[in-house]
């Protein structure tokens, strides 16, 4: 028997809710005045045990209604909140937003509102097991591969995306990219996508404590492989702080064996935190100076900072010996040796613009090879370090 919380001073919607779920459920009914009490407050008027689902009555108000559904998923995340109100886009993306995981017509049929509402009830339930067994014992967490670059148009977008494909193929439906360049990131259309909901939808409301919400916020891709892509608007970047992309990659991590980090250019307060979550980092450097001093920087920064990865992928990318440059010289600047070379192709960047990463369709072509040394690099066979602190290279170049 599950437990239902109503705010309604509706009769009519009494008796419809009555009429669905019969004496099968204990059901207790608030008037909508109660919706302007604290999360706390409201609870306290509960009479009975534990309560799985708050429903919330066509005719509370909806300042009302956001408000309080954003207080209950953030105190009592294991209370299902259901809506009942006439659907519009902005109402639902709003209510989504502030925790409500499902929002039905006010005159939908008593068999469907019974089973949307039991299934909730099930959901609420399915959230306090899952809670109790994380608390008795730990979740085995995917690799976290970041794909980072100090400096901007060096290939980073085109290895990620085609690093998440090719992981997706060893581990079908296991591997997920998220586009953490927020301002101007590339992954969308690196991989032939158009996002229904981006990044912001992900870190707030009820996907931000409900691993089935935020899946719904996923963009799949032809190989197998899930995206979250980034915003739609530069300024739509300004919401998003370094806390909610570390709840994310953490609820990430513990639903997919791969969680790959396309970053922004540079070091900034995001890439910062999300090195201390990364169990591995792929490196990509282009073979020219203002790129090879660059990672150099970068990685003396890291270093001093205590915030290197357990494990280091260099990769470098157009790689051509008319450069004038070596791979000794880079290794020999950036103190690290290049383990993935990637030489120089017209068709690796062509299949960046048109979508269709390389290892999607295993095109013949010179960077072929190294991309897929780096998806077996990176693969099922290798181990991640449990301790972040092991193979951490601390030396100076």
């Amino acid at each position: 028997m599950s437990r239902f919380l109503v705010l309604t001073s509706s009769a009519e919607f009494e008796r419809q809710l009555a009429t669905a779920l019969g004496e099968t459920h204990e059901v207790q009914v608030l008037a909508s005045e109660a919706a302007g009490c604290s999360p706390g407050q409201l609870l306290a008027r509960n009479l009975g045990g534990p309560v799985d689902v708050m429903v919330f009555g066509p005719d509370i108000r909806t300042e009302q209604m956001l408000v309080m559904a954003a207080g209950l998923e953030h105190a009592f995340p294991d209370i299902v909140l259901v809506l009942v109100a006439v659907a519009a886009p902005e109402l639902t993306l709003a209510a989504m937003r502030s925790g409500i995981r499902d929002v039905l017509p006010p005159d939908i049929e008593a068999g469907r509102m019974r089973a949307a509402l039991e299934h909730a009830a099930e959901t609420s339930k399915s959230r306090r097991q899952i809670a109790s067994e994380e608390a008795g014992q730990k979740r085995a967490r995917g690799r976290v591969i970041s794909v980072m670059s100090p400096k901007g148009g060096v290939g980073k977008t085109t290895v990620a995306t085609n690093l998440a494909v090719g992981l997706a193929k060893l581990a079908p439906m296991g591997a997920v990219i998220v586009d953490l360049d927020l301002q101007f990131g590339d992954v969308a259309s690196g991989l032939g996508l158009e996002p229904q909901y981006t990044i912001n939808d992900a870190v707030t409301g009820a996907a931000s404590n409900d691993a089935m919400v935020l899946k719904a916020f996923l963009s799949r891709h032809p190989s197998g492989a899930y995206a979250m892509c980034a915003p739609r608007r530069p300024a739509e970047a300004d919401l998003i702080k370094p806390a909610h992309v570390i709840t994310l990659i953490n609820q990430l991590s513990l639903e997919f064996p791969y969680v790959i980090l396309d970053t922004s250019p540079g070091l900034g307060e995001e890439v910062l935190a999300v090195l201390e979550l990364a169990t591995h980092g792929v490196w990509v450097c282009g073979m020219d100076i203002p790129s090879i001093r660059g990672l150099n920087h970068g990685l003396e920064v890291l270093r001093q900072l205590d915030l290197m990865p357990p494990s280091n992928t260099i990769v470098l990318n157009f790689a051509d010996k008319r450069s004038g440059l070596t791979v000794q010289d880079v290794e020999a600047t950036v103190g690290l040796p290049v383990d993935i070379i990637l030489p120089w192709s017209r068709t690796l960047p062509f299949s960046t613009n048109a979508g269709v990463p390389l290892l999607q369709e295993n095109r013949r072509d010179p960077a072929l090879k190294g991309l897929k040394n780096l998806i077996a690099l990176l693969g099922p066979n290798q181990s991640t370090p449990a301790n972040k602190n092991l193979n951490r290279r601390g030396e100076k170049p």
